[in-house]
């Protein structure tokens, strides 16, 4: 299922005092951090809190994370990623703070993942005023069960004939361009997108984490899935192949109304302990930021011949600002 190349542990939502300024995402609650090198960091936040969407670098270069730094590879101390995308659900509060965080949803649900461009000006300026494709994926985060994923794939096709793993819910998305599902490719979608435009896009999670496990008596823990998206643009021959970013998150998915109450006893648990216990775990945060990772294996083997769509047309599905 892939070798997972993440280049940090953090993609917090950091609550920073006040010291918060709007930028051009206020649809996504994004802000800068102006810090002197002094400042103190407190990472406490409430629901109601001002947050504040920072890059890996940003979280990173904070004197608190400074130990982590050994762990990057050179070159990417100061990377600021062209692209960000951020899960609309909740992460789990029951996470150790050097874990990477952990998001519930519910299956057959609709869920937003917002498309940023997170270029400086004069960065990328080949992409300027063209599309880039995305390629979503749902994938296994266990090692164990990545060496068989053809197995398990056709294992799940067998058992439900004519489902998808992954689905776009076009009607709710905004921005998207040409949407795409190879009906051999149940756990892939694809679409273009303009970066210079808002770009939401929903997906549904047809599986749960139980149905892959290795003995079903009841009880069980599910296994945990990735949501990977990578991004290419054009090449000299308008085949979208050139990779420019790819970031993934942890998911487990429950049936209906499941992550809702996993959500709730993860919470009421944390409530239980001590407040020095409490000190060792990650709040829960509104949102999920995909934190970079290395390209899906087979980037160089994505096909740009005509796959099956969801449309026949190539047309733009969005719906208005409100």
């Amino acid at each position: 299922m892939g070798l997972w190349g993440h280049h940090c542990s953090w993609r917090q939502l950091l609550h920073v005092g006040s010291a918060t300024i709007p930028t051009q995402h206020a649809a996504c609650l994004c802000s800068a951090l102006l810090l002197a090198p002094s400042s103190s960091v407190h990472l406490q936040q409430s629901p109601s809190d001002p947050v504040c969407l920072l890059s890996c670098s940003d979280v990173l270069a904070l004197p608190i994370f400074k130990q982590e730094e050994s762990s990057l590879p050179p070159e990417n101390e100061n990377k600021i990623l062209p692209f960000q995308y951020v899960l609309c659900a909740a992460t789990s509060p029951a996470v150790k703070l050097h874990d990477e965080t952990l998001t519930y949803l519910n299956q057959g649900q609709s869920y937003e993942i917002r498309m940023l461009d997170n270029r400086k000006i004069g960065e990328l300026p080949e992409i300027n005023g063209k599309l880039v494709k995305s390629i979503f994926r749902v994938v296994f985060h266990d090692r164990r069960l990545q060496y068989t994923e053809h197995q398990q794939l056709e294992g799940w096709r067998w058992n439900r004939p004519g489902d998808r793993i992954l689905d776009i819910d076009i009607p709710m998305s905004v921005g998207i361009i040409d949407p795409r599902a190879n009906p051999t490719q149940l756990n892939t979608v694809e679409f273009l997108w303009d970066p210079s435009k808002r770009t939401s896009v929903f997906i549904q999670v047809h599986c749960i984490s139980t149905e892959f496990t290795m003995r079903k008596h009841g009880g069980e823990k599910g296994v945990p899935f990735r949501v990977q998206i990578d991004t290419f643009k054009e090449n000299e021959n308008g085949e979208y192949t050139e990779h420019l970013h790819s970031a993934s998150c942890q998911i487990k998915v429950f049936k209906p109304k499941g992550a809702d109450r996993k959500q709730k006893t993860d919470r009421e648990k944390m409530e239980k302990r001590t407040p020095h216990e409490k000190e060792k775990y990650q709040p829960s945060y509104e949102t999920t930021i995909l934190t970079e990772c290395s390209p899906w294996p087979e980037i160089t083997y994505v096909n740009n011949a005509p796959s099956p769509g969801f449309n026949s047309s190539h047309s733009s599905f969005s719906i208005g600002e409100g």
